[in-house]
């Protein structure tokens, strides 16, 4: 069963949880469809909340609840989600520390053709600037399982980003390690390190095994999670290979690259590329096309790591 939505297995996994803890809520608004939430509100309607389009009041009811014990997961549009009800993420969930799952669903370009208005490409940047709250974007559907499972036993703030449509598998099955904070190698390699989040993961494993024909050691390094960051990965990708590509579904400023480059400058120095979408107004089109359009493909990576490696300056 390749190809599943991240969405689906979020609600499999909730449902399952839901079955023993009477205190997990869901709410959404206007989205259980949109975010697959259709079979927990009817197995458990006691534990959905259905808002509407508020998504202001969708956070503040979400903290109001969790204040009161309930373990409350709000699955909503990213791009919504993460601008409009920003403060009341920063107040009610982060600054009250209140148990809330903030799920942004369709998250990057998922919403291509309808362009910038529902494309979230900044929320990466603003819910990392906010203490207390943890930011994280799952590759794949195992790792999207084994995601929930860990944020269910945390009572820490997170803000989880998924992406609308069915994505390859970039895991064989569940037996790998995951641990909020800690880095996954996915690929290893000496010679140029790529550094990536959720769906991009799959593009910078392409890339390592293109770039193994041509005699090409590359380190696949899956940063699932932005906050907390696992520095001592990078840190370690730094003195040991020769550059640092980071790809990522966002803004070239502010999230994955930016993270990243701030722990290489200060710590060592190493040839980066960024590759994220461009500081305008990107172009309206299906995932593949606003990708390619970028270079966020496993062309581009290998083209910019062969200039890395063999380029004189």
């Amino acid at each position: 069963m390749n190809n599943v939505a991240n969405r689906k297995v979020i609600c499999d996994a909730l449902v399952d949880i839901a079955k023993y803890d009477k205190d997990i809520i869901v709410l959404t608004s206007d989205s259980r469809g949109s975010a697959s939430m259709s079979e927990f509100a009817e197995l458990y309607p006691e534990q959905f909340v259905e808002v509407g389009i508020a998504e202001q009041n969708l956070v503040g009811i979400a903290s109001g609840l969790a204040s009161c014990g309930k373990k409350t997961y709000v699955a909503s549009p990213a791009c919504f989600l993460s601008m409009r009800s920003i403060e009341q993420i920063k107040i009610d969930v982060a600054y009250s520390k209140n148990n809330v799952k903030l799920i942004g669903i369709s998250g990057g370009i998922s919403y291509g053709a309808l362009g910038m208005t529902h494309h979230s490409l900044q929320d990466i940047a603003v819910t990392r600037a906010i203490p207390d709250i943890q930011v994280l974007l799952p590759a794949d559907r195992y790792e999207t399982k084994k995601m929930i499972q860990e944020l269910y036993k945390s009572d820490i703030p997170a803000y989880i980003r998924i992406g609308r449509n069915p994505v390859e598998d970039v895991y064989e099955n569940e037996d790998f390690d995951f641990k909020i904070g800690r880095a996954n190698e996915l690929h290893s390699g000496n010679d140029i390190t790529v550094i990536a989040t959720g769906e991009t993961v799959r593009i910078a494993l392409d890339a390592a095994i293109e770039l193994e024909k041509h005699g090409i050691e590359c380190r696949v390094i899956n940063m699932h999670t932005i906050k907390p960051l696992d520095k001592e990965a990078i840190i370690k990708s730094s003195k040991e290979t020769k550059g640092i590509i980071t790809i990522e579904e966002h803004s070239i400023y502010g999230g994955l690259g930016a993270a990243v480059s701030e722990v290489v400058v200060q710590n060592i120095p190493v040839k980066m590329q960024v590759l994220g979408i461009a500081d305008e107004s990107p172009i309206s089109g299906n995932s593949k096309e606003v990708f390619n359009y970028y270079g966020l493909n496993s062309e581009n990576i290998v083209k910019i790591a062969k200039e890395m490696l063999f380029s004189e300056n």
